[in-house]
């Protein structure tokens, strides 16, 4: 059926095709990508054992180069000097679709600098899956993958992407998620919506606010296993600053956990200290805060 379907399109030699991968269900696969892989002179894949025991679940065999994040730059000028023969190349990751937080990016980084055609096979992505069913009707969003995994690289990183108004998306390992749940709690009541496992037997999908993250990964050791995707929904948009009203609707609009540690802050606080303050403690705007605190604080702050 492969064949049938995909195989009247032209496939031109000395290309890369980049393939997309399942995640997790090995139902999730194009037959369009089943036939390039049957066609194909070869496969980069980012583990071989990997990709030969998921070729050998479709009932396909093919010549298996790894390319990997150790390698990659290397290996691409392997590729280029293959595809200049006119071969047909195929481009897989272990899971997904390759360059998206997946090794991939620098060898297609290669074959566009040789001036040679990269063509895109499109399917599942743990990215746009979660997206998919995140309900997020407005807003731009970001693709951030993985943050550095540990230090002062990390806490920059983090300290940045708190700031974004834009939804963010975000993949992160087992071991690392307990880590990221302490650092969603400053986002608040923020939504982020956060699949688990994704397409696989046991997946969770859940969207809750951003400081109940920790609580629902401690409520049952089962869901701090298995891979993660978190979707961070955008930040509510605050209304322009104006008179009392105006401010009065900017304080109804902050999370419940950002309302809270603003009116702390007030107690002890001058308005515009304790917007400040809470802007660096929530990651909110400061303009939307101060407007909150006009709404919220005594006379005698003002």
């Amino acid at each position: 059926m492969a064949a049938r379907l995909a195989g009247g399109q032209h496939y031109p030699a000395g290309a890369l095709y980049v393939v997309a991968t399942p995640i997790g269900n090995l139902a999730d696969i194009t037959l369009r990508a089943l036939h390039v892989l049957r066609t194909v002179d070869a496969v980069a894949c980012e583990d071989t054992r990997h990709t030969a025991r998921l070729l050998q679940a479709y009932g396909l065999h093919a010549e298996l180069l790894a390319v990997h994040e150790h390698n990659e730059s290397r290996m691409a000028q392997t590729i280029v000097e293959r595809l200049r023969r006119g071969e047909r190349i195929a481009c897989v990751s272990d899971a997904g679709t390759p360059g998206i937080s997946d090794p991939g990016g620098r060898l297609c980084a290669a074959v566009r600098a040789a001036g040679l055609r990269l063509i895109p096979v499109p399917g599942a992505s743990s990215v746009t899956a979660l997206l998919s069913v995140a309900g997020i009707a407005e807003g731009a969003v970001t693709v951030v993958g993985f943050l550095p995994a540990r230090g002062a690289a990390r806490e920059r990183a983090w300290q940045h992407w708190r700031q974004a108004d834009t939804g963010l998306v975000l993949l992160e390992a087992p071991h690392r998620i307990e880590a990221l749940a302490a650092e969603l709690s400053a986002l608040g009541e923020r939504p982020v919506t956060l699949g688990r496992e994704l397409t696989k037997q046991f997946e969770d999908i859940v969207t809750l606010p951003c400081v109940a993250v920790a609580g629902w990964l401690a409520a049952d050791p089962h869901r701090r296993r298995g891979e993660f995707t978190l979707v961070i929904h955008p930040r509510p948009t605050a209304p322009p600053p104006g008179g009392p009203g105006e401010a009065a609707a900017a304080g109804d609009a902050l999370p419940a956990e950002a309302r809270r540690v603003l009116g702390l802050l007030l107690e002890e606080l001058p308005v515009k200290s304790a917007a400040r303050l809470a802007s660096a403690i929530t990651g909110l705007p400061k303009g939307a805060l101060y407007q909150a605190a006009l709404a919220l604080c005594a006379p005698s702050h003002d």
